[in-house]
């Protein structure tokens, strides 16, 4: 995969998926969405090799989505947490949990609720000029304005 060419194509799919699209990045996402900060607390969550999960938040930082911050000189330390582009992306992991849960869901799975009410959350994706469900818009694809 030309990823070069990808990342810097007309296509916004592509530029994104450049950035977020291997599985470990977008499960780091949706850990630093819930408020893990710490390279032990992905870790620990997600079983990840320690190898693996430098290159992917040295990568997630290096592309605006991460923040990468020292919490403790002596020794060393660094969180990473979420940047404006970073909480962005979080309507977007939101929606393929979603999806997810609707196509996948077998068994037991958990599900998003309000933090305030507990409420159960549904997410879907709508036009925002419009209001209406993208599910149920045609679209097609225009050259860059």
């Amino acid at each position: 995969m030309d990823c070069e060419k990808i990342s810097s194509g007309t296509c916004p799919v592509g530029r994104a998926v450049a950035r977020v699209g291997d599985a470990w990045s977008l499960l780091i996402l949706r850990d630093a969405g819930l408020g893990l900060t710490r390279f032990d607390e992905f870790q620990k969550s997600l079983g990840i090799a320690p190898n693996i999960l430098a290159r992917r938040l040295a990568a997630l930082t290096a592309d605006g989505l991460l923040e990468r911050r020292r919490y403790n000189e002596r020794p060393p330390r660094h969180e990473y947490v979420l940047t404006d582009c970073g909480r962005d992306y979080l309507p977007i992991l939101q929606a393929i949990g979603a999806w997810g849960r609707t196509h996948f869901g077998d068994g037991s799975v958990v599900r998003l609720v309000d933090a305030e009410t507990g409420a159960p959350v549904e997410p879907i994706i709508v036009d925002r000029v419009t209001g209406r469900a993208l599910r149920d818009v045609s679209v097609r694809v225009a050259p860059p304005a």
